[in-house]
């Protein structure tokens, strides 16, 4: 396998799905649930197209659900690399809502989840390619993700506090 460095939109997955009546809560409204769970999917499939191999969910983190998305809205979750560490790759999921017309068309929430590839034979973690960022909103994310990685870790209890850099460097001056 080839790891040359790959652009945000080699990867960048778009998926649709319209809200029925079974995806919602007594409100109505998309269950966060399984708003989750499609985003898990749009996720995988661009972090597997990323790495070029499977992958599973190691993380997900600063959700957000910032507006309901009623019964019969279509939405259409847009999931891009943001960058690759050693053996995992941050994707940053964001989920957009319209009515059936394309009219009221609203960002209503967004996510990064972290996947980590595996080798097909064994199932462990391998090496995968890194992101290449070009935008200056690709640079931006993939500059972040240095700080969101760290947070992770600390939260996660894999990483002291004290050993954060990228999050210490945030609040020292320069």
């Amino acid at each position: 396998m080839s790891l040359r460095a790959k652009k945000v939109s080699e990867s960048e997955t778009i998926m649709s799905e319209m809200i029925m009546p079974n995806d919602t809560n007594s409100l109505g409204n998309l269950m966060g649930g399984n708003l989750l769970r499609w985003m898990d999917i749009a996720g995988a499939i661009c972090a597997g197209k990323h790495c070029e191999r499977s992958v599973v969910t190691a993380s997900v983190d600063h959700v957000s659900f910032k507006l309901p998305i009623p019964v019969g809205d279509v939405i259409t979750i847009k999931a891009s690399a943001t960058r690759a560490f050693s053996t995992s790759v941050e994707i940053f999921v964001e989920v957009f809502s319209a009515d059936i017309k394309g009219g009221n068309s609203r960002r209503c929430n967004d996510a990064y989840y972290t996947f980590v590839g595996l080798d097909d034979a064994s199932r462990r973690p391998v090496t995968i390619p890194p992101v290449l960022p070009l935008s200056r909103e690709e640079q931006e994310l993939y500059n972040g993700a240095l700080q969101r990685r760290e947070l992770r870790l600390i939260l996660s209890g894999r990483m002291k506090p004290e050993e954060a850099t990228e999050i210490k460097s945030l609040f020292l001056k320069k």
